[in-house]
């Protein structure tokens, strides 16, 4: 109940409603079976009443169900969405190292396989509090015409439902088990999508993943789901058995000892018989709750979702006065000892990045040089605040920048990584005049003809990588941030535009008061830099500054 109530906070009054319009739909079920053994005895005067009653009662029970049901379903669709929401908004706060190292499988399983599977949960519950109750009122009226009898069928009842929770909870697990294989199949459909080309280009590559690793896990996935939901049949079965044994000894042994009255015999099998569907309904229920109770054990091991922050920046979209506030007093930004540790590709040690002293300053363009694999990538995700330093600490202006403060310090910087994702809308940026500014770097990057601008909705991305690396400085010079950082961005550009990125559009930022971070190999243009940098395994060296009267 606290997780209905938790689940539909929104909807509290309609919730409780639906659950009372169902348990009285089974209650009245339950009467209408009473009604039918009681005109099986009555007289010709008695019927009238008794058909009455008993038409109040089938139109009572259809309204209260159909009501019910509507209202779960719109329940249902709602909670899937919210929960939906909550989950993009909890994965969107996480710490981006996290995100890396789990990778998006386990994010999309949850998305696509939890949230629907407690959502469904909905669905079923008007089915349980309907049956549920069908089964409480037949076995309050049995109650009332033996007490003896009844102690002996609820005792049938109470032995049958522990044998039934022994198996269920060994079915459970299974159920369990098969939810962390789906985490893993889920990695492996993106594989099958990512890797496309390269399945494509070597048949032997392409059968021996489908064959030893996307087929065994879809089979291992079988396997523990096929054993738990043979679990609950099996439960079902017995439970099904059990309620004939109750019925063959209540008419055949206890009856006969007890000299019962042959009115409540017929009354025992009648009303029997008739819980025996919705008892096979609860039973085959149990599975269905068994994997909304494991769809939300993931939804609770998930980071919560951020607070909401009361900052002008935030509630204004891109925030554009405490932004421009915050550029304006930015000065320096600092790293002081600052450490890291990763794992490598190939190394089973971790590496360890630091301690790094490093100071960049407004107006001033750093290049960062090293050889593949020294950490510079990384050095670039600790500086704008994507990984957290396990050692030293990073300062903006001379102020240590808390783990409470790390969301804001993130939002000091405008970066293109070599692994990058472009979305087609400039989203958060805000100005009377986006359109034309696009269009007019659209222009200087010689992407006019390929893309256009309208409402700050790109034409398309579907571009070379080179040309998607162009829009994503685009989108970097838009939002307008203290301080930048390229990763290999001229990496992939042609000798025209490496020149234009250097000569152009490195010293206009400069001109304009960004402090610049650039990873590069292109040692031609190192001349152009105020000051160079390298990292060499894991360590940072000064390789001297450009000459006052360059740097003019």
């Amino acid at each position: 109940m606290r997780f209905l109530l938790s689940l539909a906070h929104a909807s509290r009054a309609t919730l409780v409603a639906a659950l009372a319009a169902s348990i009285a739909s089974g209650l009245l079920g339950a009467a209408l079976t009473a009604l039918i053994n009681r005109a099986l005895d009555a007289s010709r005067g008695e019927l009238l009443s008794l058909g009455l009653t008993f038409a109040a009662a089938c139109v009572g029970m259809l309204v209260f169900r159909i009501w019910s049901e509507a209202k779960f379903v719109e329940l249902s669709q709602g909670t899937l969405a919210r929960l939906r929401q909550q989950v993009c908004r909890r994965m969107a706060a996480a710490p981006f190292r996290d995100l890396e190292t789990q990778g998006g499988a386990r994010w999309l399983a949850v998305l696509v396989e939890d949230v629907q599977r407690v959502a469904d949960f909905f669905v079923t519950v008007p089915k349980l509090l309907v049956h549920g109750a069908i089964v409480l009122g037949c076995l309050g009226y049995l109650a009332i015409l033996s007490w003896q009898m009844f102690l002996f069928a609820i005792g049938m009842v109470v032995a049958g439902a522990c044998l039934h929770l022994v198996l269920v909870g060994r079915g459970h697990r299974h159920l369990s088990r098969a939810r962390d294989e789906e985490d893993e199949l889920y990695e492996h459909f993106r594989a099958l999508i990512d890797g496309a080309k390269e399945l494509n280009l070597s048949r032997a590559r392409r059968e021996a993943f489908l064959r030893d690793v996307l087929e065994r896990s879809v089979d291992a996935v079988r396997k523990q789901r096929t054993r738990g939901f043979l679990v609950f049949v099996g439960a079902g079965s017995i439970g099904s058995f059990l309620f004939f044994v109750v019925i063959g000894v209540v008419l055949f042994v206890i009856s006969p000892l007890m000299s019962v009255d042959g009115s409540v015999r017929s009354a025992y099998a009648l009303m029997f018989l008739y819980m025996m569907h919705p008892m096979e309904v609860l039973v085959e229920a149990v599975p269905e709750l068994s994997q909304a109770r494991i769809a939300l054990e993931r939804l609770e091991e998930l980071p919560p979702e951020p607070r909401a922050v009361a900052e002008d920046a935030v509630q204004k979209g891109r925030g554009q006065t405490g932004e421009l506030a915050e550029e304006r007093a930015f000065e320096r930004l600092t790293l002081r000892q600052v450490s890291h540790r990763y794992r490598r590709d190939g190394e089973d040690d971790p590496f360890l990045l630091g301690p790094i002293d490093l100071e960049l300053k407004r107006g001033e363009v750093v290049f960062l040089v090293g050889g593949n694999g020294g950490g510079k990538t990384t050095l670039a995700k600790l500086l704008v605040g994507l990984y957290e330093p396990e050692d030293g600490h990073i300062l903006v202006n001379g102020e240590v920048v808390s783990s409470e403060r790390r969301e804001r310090h993130r939002q000091r910087f405008a970066a293109v990584f070599s692994e990058f994702h472009l979305f087609e809308d400039l989203l958060g940026i805000s100005s009377e005049d986006l359109d034309e500014r696009a269009r007019t770097l659209l222009a200087r990057l010689e992407l006019a003809h390929k893309v256009s601008v309208e409402r700050g909705v790109f034409s398309t991305t579907e571009l070379s990588r080179g040309q998607q690396k162009r829009l994503a400085l685009l989108v970097a010079y838009l939002e307008d941030r203290p301080v930048y950082v390229f990763d290999e961005w001229a990496a992939d550009q042609d000798p025209v535009f490496k020149d234009v990125f250097y000569t152009e559009l490195l010293p206009d930022l400069k001109a304009r008061g960004k402090a610049v971070l650039v990873i590069t190999h292109d040692d031609h243009y190192f001349h152009l830099a105020d000051r160079q940098l390298k990292l060499d395994f894991g360590r940072i060296e000064e390789r001297g500054a450009r000459p006052a009267a360059a740097a003019t």
